[in-house]
């Protein structure tokens, strides 16, 4: 039985270089059996999380704020792979991605013994520059601090004009990271 895919696109541009790299990612996932819904988070009305302490109550909309968040929180917790995309905004994941990222916690405030569901996880990244480090700290300890398990990442540099991915092996790579999930 396949496994349930959510990827949450933060760019803002929905044929750029970030789009395409998701784009194969799912075309391996699907030949391999897995559903996947991608959020492109750009084009959502999401508010930036208030530290409100007030989610948890309701776990069909479990924060307090109510936005496009509602779409996004029952994907969620129902996917077995949180996919995080996002191009590279001054060294780090676009505010599109935070943002969405960050609101999730409402989801750990439903239950206070488990917190944060236990998923696999995969970063895809397109940047005009090489410098992941930031990103990648970021991304690491996702397991340390919610018990994620990384599948993987693809991180495509010197990508700055949409098209400028056309021909590059990462996106073999994503395709082949989309087909190797079991």
């Amino acid at each position: 039985m396949g496994k349930k895919i959510i990827i949450l696109n933060g760019s803002p541009r929905k044929k750029g270089n970030t789009a395409a790299l998701t784009a194969e990612f799912t075309k391996g996932a699907k030949e391999a059996g897995h559903e996947i819904t991608e959020f492109f988070l750009g084009e959502m009305n999401i508010h930036g999380c208030m530290g409100c302490f007030g989610g948890g109550k309701n776990p069909e909309s479990p924060c307090a704020q109510k936005d496009d968040m509602d779409k996004i929180y029952p994907v969620y917790k129902e996917a077995d792979i949180v996919v995080l995309a996002t191009p590279l905004y001054y060294w780090t994941i676009s505010g599109q991605l935070k943002t969405a990222f960050d609101r999730l916690f409402a989801v750990a405030e439903c239950d206070p013994n488990t917190r944060n569901p236990k998923k696999e996880s995969v970063l895809i990244m397109a940047a005009e520059g090489h410098g992941f480090e930031e990103s990648e700290y970021w991304y690491d300890r996702l397991e340390k601090h919610l018990g994620w398990n990384s599948l993987g990442k693809v991180l495509c540099g010197g990508v700055m004009e949409a098209g400028d991915i056309e021909g590059r092996k990462e996106l073999q790579d994503a395709y082949k990271l989309g087909k190797s999930i079991h």
